[in-house]
C-alpha cells in the first residue's frame, strides 16, 4: 500500500514518543479508560497525530463507554482507510490514516448503538490531535 506521506522507520521513532509509536506504527491499543480524548466534549476536528490529517470531528462524537473515542463516521469517508484484521484470535477491521497509513484503532458494526450508522470507530485517543473550534 503506498500513502501520500512516507518515512522510513528511524524517522517515525524520532517523531513519535515510544507511547505513539506503538500504538500509530506497530497497530498497538493504548488501555482503556486512560486516553486523552475517552469523555472529551470539546467542539473540534480531531487529526492523526502521526500526520495532521483531518480524521474525525466532534459532531461524529458520541458515548460508547467503551474506554476510547467512538465516533460513527469520518470527517471525509476517504479519511480513513479499513483493512481486514485477523490478529488475536478475531477478525475485525482495522482503521488506518489514509494519508500515512497509522493504525487508528478499529471499527465495529451492528452494536445497536442510536447513531446514523450503526457504526463505532473505536480509536485510540494517543492516535489523535484535537484542534477545538475557536469561539
Amino acid at each position: 500500500m503506498s500513502y501520500d506521506i512516507e518515512k522510513p522507520d528511524e524517522q517515525w521513532r524520532a517523531e513519535l514518543n515510544p507511547a505513539e509509536y506503538a500504538v500509530l506504527r506497530q497497530a498497538g491499543t493504548e488501555p482503556a479508560f486512560t486516553g486523552e480524548y475517552t469523555d472529551t466534549k470539546t467542539k473540534g476536528v480531531y487529526s492523526c497525530r502521526a500526520c495532521g490529517a483531518e480524521l474525525f470531528t466532534s459532531t461524529e462524537k458520541f458515548e460508547s463507554h467503551c474506554g476510547w473515542p467512538s465516533f460513527y463516521d469520518p470527517k471525509e469517508s476517504d479519511a480513513v482507510e479499513l483493512i481486514e484484521d485477523r490478529s488475536h484470535g478475531m477478525v475485525r477491521t482495522e482503521v488506518r490514516c489514509a494519508r500515512c497509513g497509522s493504525h487508528l484503532g478499529h471499527v465495529f458494526e451492528g452494536e445497536g448503538y442510536p447513531t446514523p450508522t450503526d457504526q463505532r470507530y473505536c480509536i485510540n485517543s494517543i492516535s489523535l490531535r484535537l484542534a477545538a473550534d475557536e469561539g
